[in-house]
């Protein structure tokens, strides 16, 4: 039991509050770290063609902010949901598609290639936070334009870097060898961190001829 409570600290107790207050105060924006939110808010162009795995709140909001959004969801419970919010909104930019999870070869699923569909550097957005995240993001680098744009939520689970989040790889190095390989070929990729405190998210910008 104490393991499960270690990170119920005066810090991470306060993060929560101030999580919860601010998802309360912008009930449709996305479960990702606010800043993150910020600065794609002002990063994201209409021009803008994106794939995001892992549906929800984030679905709409991404969709009102570009030309075109595919969306892949593994979960039919939350794929009627989210079908009703994009219906209710009105969105007729979203490609809202309902893939088998993963399974037991999940870099051979249809899921993780959903993003096969499109040619390389054409992706102006990308969002990995559904299954499988890292076998999506392998296979959603080339996709990405020069410029563009890709998001991982909870990348404190998967990825070291400094942070108080809880459930965090700080110091233990990337979860395991696919992750790696994500760190390596984001390595020349400029990487923004956000963190709430409770859950991270991490941006990275694709550089020109790389």
């Amino acid at each position: 039991m104490p393991s499960r409570i270690a990170h119920w600290t005066p810090r991470y107790i306060y993060n929560r509050i101030r999580w919860g207050i601010y998802q309360r105060r912008n009930p449709d924006k996305p479960w990702l770290a606010p800043r993150a939110i910020e600065l794609l808010s002002t990063m994201l162009v209409p021009s803008d063609v994106g794939l995001e795995w892992g549906s929800g709140r984030s679905t709409c909001w991404f969709a009102g902010r570009m030309k075109h959004l595919t969306s892949i969801e593994d979960n039919p419970q939350w794929h009627q949901r989210v079908s009703r919010m994009i219906a209710e909104r009105g969105l007729s930019n979203v490609t809202y598609r309902l893939l088998p999870p993963p399974g037991e070869s999940p870099a051979e699923s249809q899921y993780v290639h959903a993003c096969d569909e499109f040619s390389d550097e054409t992706l102006g957005f990308a969002l990995v936070d559904g299954s499988s995240r890292e076998h999506c993001a392998l296979n959603v680098i080339p996709k990405i334009a020069p410029g563009g744009l890709l998001v991982i939520d909870n990348i404190n689970w998967f990825l070291d870097h400094p942070t108080h989040s809880p459930a965090s790889r700080a110091g233990k190095g990337p979860l395991n060898a696919a992750w790696a390989e994500v760190t390596h070929k984001l390595a020349p990729w400029r990487m923004i961190w956000a963190t709430s405190g409770v859950t991270d998210t991490a941006i990275w910008i694709r550089p020109a001829g790389v």
